[in-house]
């Protein structure tokens, strides 16, 4: 009976202490949380009675973390937040039995050298998998958690959101061996990995090369607040552009489905926001959400000048259940129960880089902002300014909201492009090129941010070599597999080479 407390006792623990670092996102912020956070869940884990337990732990503690960073879903999602955090937490089982194997006494350099590098590649694969579109996406990646600090997070652009997780678990991991050995040699080394891995971003943000200056572009994000319906709110928006006359603003964003009729069968709409363009002497990117020539919902980035549609973007990754169902036939069930997508959206064949007369846009919608290859393409292409639009009004007034805008600096920092965030009732924001904030419009407001944003570019090591660091991490993976198993075959273990029955 009390081996059975106990292993309840130990799951309890880690789910709670899994949740910790959820804490390091917005609203919170606790930025510097990350890089202490996972250390009690390492505790938990490596205080395992078997490696097998200690994966368990590992799942309960990430399922915690999912449940924690995405609480918001609950009243959408139903039943369907608790599976989607048990299902991606189990991602986390190889973690949590390498923590078991190589924290566990007897401490050595050689074993704690190897958890350093080991526990932090397990993680980023982890992540890896679970930003695959149909799971989700990458959402609350423990990297991201420093998207308020730009000096942290200039490793971003050397290896992506992967290296700033990379190094905030392998700080975490030198910390727990610095706690867990008793050996004063193993505790300095332990101490000074914590420090060089919490030093790298702020040495390359200060040491390394920084965006040449360029011009400066006045871009003014609309956002009109949570209006449901949704003449009023393309009103509401027209309105507000129409109060930036003599601003001398050279881009108009606004919010995802802030526009609600179809615009490629609906001239008078078109010529109206022309209309508006002129008024203003700027062009405009609105965002249509509307039943298009064929029948199918899509929500498409349109690009209006003073002479009509100059282009248009068609949303092609969609939210899981929000947007369309995956494996309809088989979990259709969930719309009955859930406010999962009734039918599916229309997927957009590609992303496409859309061009006033002096700027290159690379227009990304809602669910978009959270991936780092989507702007990396859209550089690759041209972009010289990353535009994103969302609406998370289902959300209002949550987490969600300051989260999403926070991944925009992210992106900024990782390919070194300025970029600037429009949410239909918030949160929008402005970053420049190294990730620092330009304008914060909280969820609360309703009106339009205007800022100045500077077009200083620069190639990053990420934007040119890409997802080296997830490469790194299956090789550390591959390699620490291959000792185990020679590790086993040489004291013959499991693979039968050893004596007895």
């Amino acid at each position: 009976m009390w081996g059975v407390n106990a292993s309840r006792l130990g799951l309890a623990a880690a789910f709670v202490v899994g949740a910790l670092p959820a804490l390091a996102f917005p609203a919170p912020s606790w930025w510097w949380l990350a890089w202490i956070g996972v250390v009690p869940l390492l505790l938990v884990v490596r205080a395992a009675p078997t490696a097998r337990t200690a994966a368990l732990r590992a799942w309960c503690g990430m399922a915690g973390y999912i449940l924690a960073t995405q609480y918001w879903l609950l009243p959408s999602a139903g039943p369907l937040l608790l599976v989607l955090a048990v299902g991606l937490g189990a991602l986390w089982l190889p973690w949590g039995a390498a923590t078991y194997l190589l924290l566990r006494e007897p401490n050595t350099v050689g074993r704690t050298g190897a958890a350093m590098a080991v526990l932090p590649s397990a993680w980023v694969v982890a992540e890896a998998v679970r930003s695959f579109p149909g799971l989700g996406g990458p959402w609350a990646l423990l990297g991201a958690s420093q998207w308020n600090q730009p000096a942290t997070l200039a490793s971003a652009s050397l290896g992506g959101v992967w290296l700033t997780s990379f190094l905030i678990v392998a700080a975490n991991t030198a910390v727990a061996g610095v706690i867990l050995n008793r050996q004063l040699p193993v505790r300095l080394v332990a101490a000074a990995v914590a420090l060089a891995c919490a030093a790298l971003g702020p040495a390359w943000f200060w040491l390394g090369p920084a965006p040449p200056a360029g011009s400066t572009v006045r871009v003014a994000l609309v956002q009109p607040g949570n209006i449901e319906d949704s003449a009023a709110r393309q009103a509401a928006g027209e309105a507000l552009t129409d109060d930036l006359r003599g601003r001398r603003v050279d881009l108009v964003v606004w919010g995802e489905s802030s526009v609600g009729v179809d615009l490629a069968g609906d001239p008078d709409a078109v010529a109206r926001l022309a209309d508006l363009s002129r008024r203003v002497g700027a062009d405009l990117l609105v965002n249509v959400d509307a039943r298009d020539r064929t029948g199918e919902i899509s929500k498409s980035s349109v690009l209006i000048g003073p002479g009509g549609v100059r282009g248009t973007y068609s949303k092609m990754r969609l939210v899981p259940f929000g947007e369309y169902v995956p494996l309809r036939p088989l979990f259709g069930w969930a719309t009955r129960h859930t406010k999962a997508a009734a039918e599916d959206r229309k997927r957009g064949s590609g992303i496409a880089v859309l061009h006033t007369e002096d700027l290159a846009l690379g227009p990304l919608i809602s669910f978009e902002t959270t991936f780092s290859d989507l702007p990396r393409e859209l550089v690759e292409r041209g972009a010289q300014l990353l535009v994103y639009q969302s609406s998370t009004s289902t959300y209002q007034g949550s987490w969600a909201q300051p989260q999403l805008a926070g991944m925009v600096a992210v992106h900024a920092a990782e390919v070194g492009h300025p970029a600037v965030h429009t949410g239909l009732s918030g949160v929008s924001s402005a970053f420049d090129a190294r990730g620092r904030q330009l304008g914060w419009y909280a969820a609360t407001e309703s009106g339009v941010l205007v800022v100045d944003v500077p077009l200083g570019l620069h190639t990053t090591t990420f934007q040119r070599f890409g997802n080296w660091v997830l490469a790194m991490a299956l090789s550390i993976l591959a390699c620490g597999i291959a000792w185990l198993v020679i590790q086993h075959a040489g004291r013959g273990e499991r693979l039968g080479t050893g004596s007895g029955a």
